[in-house]
């Protein structure tokens, strides 16, 4: 890599305009100088108007006292100039953005609204990160879905009367599972047989071992009281599934991340040597197989891995949770395996392995796959500013020999 932009004067033009990808990673990624407030370098006047800094800057610095939501925000579908035109306002008012579908419509609107500010020059909170701090505080401290609503209406009466909150637990719940971030829950057999799921949905036993769906203190009281209701009930055992389409959506949400996803296409060295996935012989003999798949770069490579993991970081006490991660593959090698761009798909429940059973847990990724491959999911390209129908495959698993034994088995 040729290195001589790093000799240049830091925020000099030929500092950007040598390789500008490279500073815009970087700056991605290690972030701005803190004192550069003023956007001097890039066009911005220096007369920035204080409504301006109370709305964004200064937000920016407090928030980090309770955590790294814009990095959570950026996590989710970086940067934060997504949008490819500014939005209207109005139900009935077509977006300047030509093909923009709803559920991009959606989205664009979603991450502009959690980014302001809780409530005019409030410093401590946006929009977002006052809904994590309470669903945080939520999950510590075990309070019931009506004691967060009621809370919710007083913070409403006591806050100013332009403050955004949720009225309600199901609202504030919505706009987390709108914004990709919510996950499904699945109870399973205790012993592994079956998830109650689909046509199980409604079961109280495992047909296959007759074990309670419920914890056992819950199952022997439900037993006296068949009238019992089921959201009184804990379930033995609780798979959590993030669904995948969702999350392929929101890669092509971005600009710059659209358009490295057709990296492995559009920008990938094709000299014969080795440096990523695309380059091997199973990418290629898998393009020639399946013409239709590949003759869109847009379609979704993807490689599975699993592996278990002991959450509570004490070594003297023998645990197992399983996370079942989803890597991107048409993302170039610097960005496929980066944290930000790995997609959860599960965490299967301890304390053991689930052995050969994982393929009870991975149903629903199997169900999902099958409908990307088959038919897949209407999406919005930023890039080229269209709706493309987007399909993927699973092209690998990437895990130990003990993993392998199970995922293969």
């Amino acid at each position: 890599m040729d290195k001589s932009w790093m000799d240049k004067k830091r925020g000099s033009r030929e500092y950007f305009e040598v390789l500008p990808n490279v500073a815009r990673d970087h700056c991605w990624g290690s972030g701005m100088l803190n004192n550069y407030k003023v956007w001097k370098f890039h066009g911005e006047s220096a007369a920035a108007t204080t409504a301006t800094i109370c709305e964004s800057s200064h937000v920016q610095e407090t928030l980090n006292e309770y955590g790294d939501f814009r990095g959570m925000l950026h996590d989710l579908c970086p940067p934060h100039e997504m949008a490819p035109e500014p939005m209207e306002e109005g139900p009935t008012v077509q977006h300047a953005a030509e093909g923009l579908n709803d559920e991009a419509n959606k989205f664009y609107k979603m991450i502009d609204d959690v980014d302001k500010p809780l409530y005019e020059c409030c410093t401590k909170f946006s929009i977002f990160s006052a809904i994590v701090a309470l669903f945080q505080l939520k999950t510590l401290c075990g309070w019931t879905n009506k004691s967060f609503t009621m809370l919710l209406q007083v913070l409403k009466d006591l806050l100013p009367l332009d403050a955004k909150l949720p009225k309600d637990h199901y609202e504030a719940k919505k706009i987390i599972r709108d914004l990709g971030l919510g996950y499904e829950k699945i109870h399973v057999c205790p012993n592994d047989c079956i998830l109650f799921w689909k046509d199980n949905v409604n079961l109280d036993e495992c047909p296959c071992c007759t074990a309670s769906r419920w914890k056992t203190n819950e199952a022997s009281v439900a037993s006296k009281n068949a009238s019992s209701n089921k959201r009184n009930k804990k379930a033995a055992k609780i798979l959590r599934w993030f669904p995948l389409k969702p999350r392929l959506q929101q890669l092509f949400l971005s600009l710059d991340l659209a358009s490295f996803m057709k990296w492995h296409v559009n920008g990938r060295t094709n000299d014969g040597v080795m440096r990523h996935p695309a380059d091997s012989e199973a990418w290629k003999m898998f393009d020639t197989k399946h013409l239709e798949f590949s003759s869109d770069p847009r379609n979704v490579r993807l490689g599975l891995a699993a592996d278990g993991f002991n959450p509570f970081g004490i070594m003297s006490t023998s645990h197992s949770t399983w996370s079942v991660m989803l890597v991107p593959y048409n993302l170039p090698p610097w960005l496929c395996i980066k944290r930000s761009s790995l997609i959860l798909s599960a965490v299967i429940p301890g304390p053991t392995s689930p052995g050969l059973a994982i393929d009870v847990y991975l149903q629903p990724l199997v169900e999902e796959l099958r409908e990307l491959w088959d038919a897949g999911v209407q999406a919005y390209d930023a890039s080229s500013k269209e709706i493309f129908q987007l399909r993927a495959a699973l092209m690998w698993t990437v895990n130990d020999f003990l993993a392998y034994a199970d995922l293969s088995g």
